[in-house]
């Protein structure tokens, strides 16, 4: 999901997740963009639901294909016919989010859908215009607190696939060293002064959504290997296949023997597989889709999403009159996983992916347990958050919707995605080394 650079929440109110593409077929456009009826739905309708699309990219982006393959993914088992569907691609954040959303009350959606953050200023207006259509946006974090009964969020525990991605990245790690592949004498810029392994992570914003998306790799990774130090470098943008690649190739000259990302192109992972031609010992955890054709020996997996589950509920409650508001959910209902393990994943690696998962499906694995990770050297016990939202586009902050301060922290770990549906995590942890400055 996408964000609008004018509008940012406070350090750890500012949350989102990235976006683009589809397969769908066009069938006409207008002034505010793309639009085109749904494929591959059976002919049994289901009553009463005419559903809008606003998608920020298309089927060349990973993250809108996802969300797009979930939509028909889940109209198609609900048997929604392809007149329930309007379709809008392409539409940038700013005034065409309102123009598209105008356009689809125009041809009678009772259910409008954004997928990019910076969509949702934009679909909070347009709900409190039509109060008797129902608008979410999807990725957004302030509809419970905007006193509209019709403006909706909704998110996936993404963190947690992130962190059985990491678990896989870290096997990776453990095989390499302990067959003698990687050490401190054959590729010493591997390691740091004190022993531990070197990894790398592309992202694309400094917001939690990223951080949270990066501890969670890195606490998986370290799962399996504890002596690993990340670095991580920020492109500013969701979608940049030389920015992403410039930062892989970054990361890898600095020593980095894995490259995690939270960024939407095939960049990092075709840098890591041209690095690892060249003889390089590298490897690529990507986001979205499977990068193996991409990436075929260096792709060991890819977080993603699975929007099927999210959407399905959806349009059912759309029907039933009850559509859940920050709707968050993760491996115990199917709505996140890991892509195909790569040819040169660690043996053993499947098998441990599966202990994994099972743990984060019966609750028994937390992924941001408090006594699995240190900031500047203590335990963290209290982590009050601000869920006030913020409007920072004038420099100064404007509490536009006054929010509560809610304690994360208890049980032993941070309460990811209870809060609220978007991410929330936004603590630095020891361990992870942001640079300074973006990719240029």
């Amino acid at each position: 999901m996408k964000k609008l650079m004018g509008i940012l929440l406070a350090a750890s109110m500012v949350f989102s997740l990235a976006a683009c593409g589809s397969t769908a077929d066009t069938a006409a456009s207008s002034a505010a963009g793309t639009t085109a009826t749904a494929e591959g739905s059976s002919n049994n309708q289901a009553p009463d639901v005419k559903v809008g699309a606003i998608i920020l990219g298309d089927e060349t982006e990973g993250y809108s294909a996802a969300h797009i393959n979930g939509i028909k993914e889940a109209a198609a088992e609900l048997g929604m016919s392809d007149d329930q569907i309007v379709w809008k691609y392409k539409i940038a954040e700013g005034g065409v989010t309102a123009d598209a959303a105008e356009d689809l009350v125009g041809q009678g959606c009772n259910l409008i859908i954004s997928n990019s953050y910076g969509h949702q200023t934009y679909m909070e207006e347009e709900a409190e215009k039509y109060p008797d259509i129902n608008f979410v946006a999807m990725t957004g974090d302030f509809a419970a607190i905007s006193d509209l009964d019709n403006f909706y969020n909704a998110f996936t525990a993404v963190y947690q696939s992130r962190y059985v991605s990491g678990v896989v990245a870290g096997m990776k790690v453990k095989e390499l060293v302990e067959s003698g592949t990687l050490t401190p004498e054959t590729q010493p810029d591997s390691f740091t002064a004190d022993g531990k392994v070197k990894i790398g992570y592309v992202g694309a914003y400094n917001y939690a959504e990223v951080v949270s998306g990066y501890t969670a790799f890195f606490l998986g990774v370290q799962s399996v290997y504890p002596d690993v130090q990340m670095e991580v470098m920020y492109t500013n943008s969701w979608f940049d296949i030389d920015k992403e690649g410039a930062a892989a190739e970054a990361l890898i000259a600095n020593g980095a023997v894995i490259i995690g990302q939270h960024a939407d192109s095939t960049g990092a992972p075709a840098a890591t597989q041209k690095l690892k031609d060249s003889g390089k010992i590298c490897y690529s955890i990507g986001y979205n889709i499977d990068m193996l054709d991409t990436a075929p020996t260096a792709a060991l997996t890819s977080a993603t999403n699975v929007w099927k589950v999210y959407y399905k509920e959806l349009f059912e409650g759309a029907q039933a009159g009850n559509i859940p508001q920050d709707w968050c959910k993760g491996y115990e209902d199917g709505a996140v996983a890991i892509t195909d393990l790569g040819p040169e994943v660690a043996d053993g690696t499947a098998e441990k992916v599966a202990e994994v998962e099972a743990a984060l499906k019966d609750g028994s694995l937390h992924v941001f347990d408090t006594s699995k990770f240190t900031v500047d050297g203590a335990e963290v016990t209290t982590a009050p958050i601000d869920l006030t939202y913020y409007d920072f586009s004038t420099g100064s902050p404007v509490a536009v919707y006054q929010g509560e301060t809610k304690e994360a922290i208890s049980d032993g770990y941070f309460h990811e995605g209870e809060l609220r549906a978007a991410p929330t995590f936004a603590l630095r942890i020891d361990g992870i080394i942001e640079d300074a400055d973006p990719v240029a």
